[in-house]
């Protein structure tokens, strides 16, 4: 179906509703058009758009399914469905994204969290459960940065997963910052972590730090218009782009992240599925050891990470 088709069936859709459709047919309805936009699984996007509106779990769903939607219910609805037929994310239009089993709210400056980048925290606190704390450090915990953290996911997470730990998250946008800072506070990690705006790690003090993580932009500048639409439409190219060959933000962090460690401290980044050879040769030119090249669920190279050596 063409844009002008979907416009039609979803202007029928709110007549249906505005007639007194139930809950049941109005969902049915939904779910039809989202399948004809060969968006999937429609049932599941259906449900959860349907949830947006009226604020009902599947239970609710069904328990209400024989009644008539509101008039504010309908409206939430048919903006939310024609929002997610013009191809933005269902994450962006919910506002939250699923994350390593935690809730994270979005902006629109943030990325939205995948599953991709449960393999970097995999990777760190793997590091973490076989030595707890280095040599050198002299808190009961580790200390993380998280260097362009937009929504906090990843250090969220490694400071949910790692009670005893304290972090520290940068990022240019502050958008981005007070979305991390308030994922932070809503699963009560808020109190063990500082928010700096700063480009990665330039406004980090040096030999501090027991690990640096990051999913840094590595998408290269000429291949981000042929992105999936969700994706090149809606997340922030600032957090995309990286570069003329997608990897000008390794060079970065690479570079300083040296200073900011301390020694044996532990660098650990995502990189592109096409990235396992080019990142891992930028930290061993930057003076980092014992690098590694890890996959993700579906075994393409995710994770790369590497120590500093005094």
């Amino acid at each position: 179906m063409s844009a002008a088709d979907h416009a039609t069936a979803l202007a029928a859709w709110v007549a249906r509703a505005e007639a007194g459709a139930s809950l049941s047919e109005l969902s049915r309805g939904l779910r039809n058009l989202i399948a004809s936009a060969g968006i999937g699984p429609a049932e599941i996007e259906a449900r959860a758009l349907v949830g947006h509106a009226t604020g009902l779990d599947l239970t609710g769903i069904v328990r209400h399914g024989g009644e008539p939607l509101s008039r504010p219910a309908i409206a939430t609805l048919a903006e939310a469905a024609r929002r997610r037929l013009a191809g933005e994310p269902l994450a962006r239009i919910l506002g939250v994204q699923s994350f390593y089993g935690r809730d994270f709210r979005l902006s629109p400056e943030t990325l939205v969290p995948r599953a991709d980048t449960e393999a970097l925290v995999d990777a760190v606190l793997d590091h973490w459960r076989e030595r707890p704390r280095t040599a050198a450090s002299n808190v009961p915990g580790p200390i993380f940065a998280d260097l362009g953290v937009g929504s906090g996911a990843i250090l969220v997470t490694l400071l949910a997963e790692h009670p005893d730990a304290t972090g520290v998250a940068t990022d240019l946008s502050l958008d981005a910052l007070a979305t991390a800072r308030a994922n932070a506070e809503r699963h009560g990690v808020g109190a063990r972590a500082l928010f700096l705006r700063s480009s990665y790690s330039d406004a980090l003090a040096e030999g501090r730090f027991d690990a640096i993580v990051s999913n840094p932009p590595y998408i290269r500048t000429d291949v981000i218009d042929t992105l999936e639409r969700e994706v090149r439409e809606h997340d922030p190219h600032l957090a995309l782009d990286g570069g003329a060959d997608g990897l000008d933000a390794y060079r970065a962090i690479a570079t300083d992240s040296r200073r900011v460690l301390r020694p044996d401290g532990l660098l650990a980044v995502e990189i592109g599925h096409d990235q396992g050879q080019s990142v891992p040769s930028i930290l061993a030119r930057a003076g980092f050891t014992e690098i590694r090249v890890s996959p993700d669920l579906v075994g393409r190279d995710r994770v790369v990470t590497a120590r500093r050596r005094s």
